[in-house]
């Protein structure tokens, strides 16, 4: 599995041969220019990951690619966008796709809960080798290889993002949202989710436009 940050909560994950890109919002940079994608999958409709303004030049660029997100985003967006449920189970390329969570995480009590899909690849023997949770603390059913964790939002404390990281216990953690927060401030998130990890659990951050392999 080759991962690339592109900010925030967009990720580039190439697995079994199949490229992915998630998220691409208005937080995130770099990603105007990636071709040869299978699938672009939104996580939810709020624009620190969907950006209006750029995601139609993306998907021109990618004209092969499905559009996968929540629902809504789906009711949204119209035309070829597929809404992918909690629940749902579909293939691209080579990738087992399974659809999980259903909500985004409570702001406040008097700010609507909108959709939020929580997507699962992998195969049928191993369906959750990378999850991407968009802006929910839910806990997949099944053993995680490599977790995209949430690391700051105005939804989460960090206390809840520790232990959100202790429930799923990943084999590996992928720090991503800190777009809100100042450069100078990320070490002090990643310090807690790094020190307070599982014990089996490596943290490893990837700088915005890097990647690594797992």
């Amino acid at each position: 599995m080759r991962i690339a940050h592109f900010g925030h909560s967009c990720v580039l994950v190439e697995l079994h041969g199949t490229k992915i890109l998630f998220d691409p919002g208005n937080f995130s940079h770099g990603f105007e220019g990636i071709d040869g994608l299978d699938a672009i999958a939104v996580t939810h409709q709020h624009p620190d990951h969907i950006d209006a303004n750029r995601i139609d030049a993306l998907i021109e660029k990618n004209p092969g690619a499905r559009l996968l997100c929540d629902p809504q985003t789906a009711q949204l967006r119209g035309g070829p966008w597929e809404a992918v449920h909690a629940g749902n189970v579909l293939t691209v390329g080579e990738v087992r796709i399974t659809g999980g969570g259903g909500r985004h995480a409570v702001i406040h009590p008097e700010i609507p809960v909108v959709d939020n899909t929580v997507f699962q690849l992998g195969t049928p023997d191993d369906p959750t080798q990378f999850v991407h949770p968009g802006d929910s603390l839910w806990v997949p059913p099944t053993s995680v290889g490599v977790l995209a964790l949430p690391a700051a939002a105005p939804w989460m404390r960090i206390s809840e993002a520790v232990d959100y990281l202790r429930a799923v216990a990943p084999r590996t953690a992928v720090p991503i949202h800190y777009g809100i927060i100042a450069d100078a401030a990320q070490g002090i998130y990643f310090g807690r989710l790094s020190e307070m990890r599982p014990a089996d659990t490596e943290f490893t951050v990837i700088e915005p436009e890097d990647h690594a392999e797992f």
